[in-house]
């Protein structure tokens, strides 16, 4: 063998573990430091505990926030798309159709669930607000995600 190409072995090269662990052993390298030994690590120990070097677990968590906190804006925004103080003029129906509402008191999507629980007759009686009309409106609360009361005309 050549001489000097070698690195130098040390047979009393020390072992320091993080949770504070040490021994001896052969190496290259006089002092050797890890993060996880025989003592402390998961597999072993039967603890459950996550052992994150590369911040990875941290990444995950701020990503699982980061999707709760846009559920929950969501949440919020669809809530308000279905409020029942929403004006009637949200609901893309014609002129004619908002200004005989306006005139019969109908404002808001609370007042014309209120109509529509006693049939569409309710809203049928308003002068100037028609059959075409009334389908028109419920189709655009439907597609807003409001409930519609189910009640049988005869």
């Amino acid at each position: 063998m050549k001489k000097d190409i070698h690195p130098t072995y040390y047979e009393d090269a020390t072992v320091i573990c993080a949770c504070g662990n040490t021994w001896t052993t052969g190496s290259t390298v006089k002092e050797i430091r890890t993060d996880v030994c025989f003592k402390c690590h998961p597999f072993y120990t039967g603890e459950q505990r996550i052992v994150d070097t590369e911040g990875q677990v941290d990444r995950f968590y701020k990503k699982l926030q980061a999707r709760e906190e846009y559920l929950e804006e969501r949440q919020t925004l669809q809530e308000a798309k279905t409020s029942p103080s929403l004006d009637i003029e949200e609901f893309e129906l014609g002129k004619r159709a908002v200004s005989a509402l306006k005139k019969a008191g109908v404002e808001t999507a609370g007042d014309v669930i209120s109509k529509l629980e006693g049939g569409d007759d309710g809203l049928l009686d308003i002068d100037g607000f028609g059959r075409k009309s009334l389908a028109d409106l419920k189709r655009s609360m439907k597609r807003q995600g409001y409930i519609l009361p189910d009640v049988e005309t005869e």
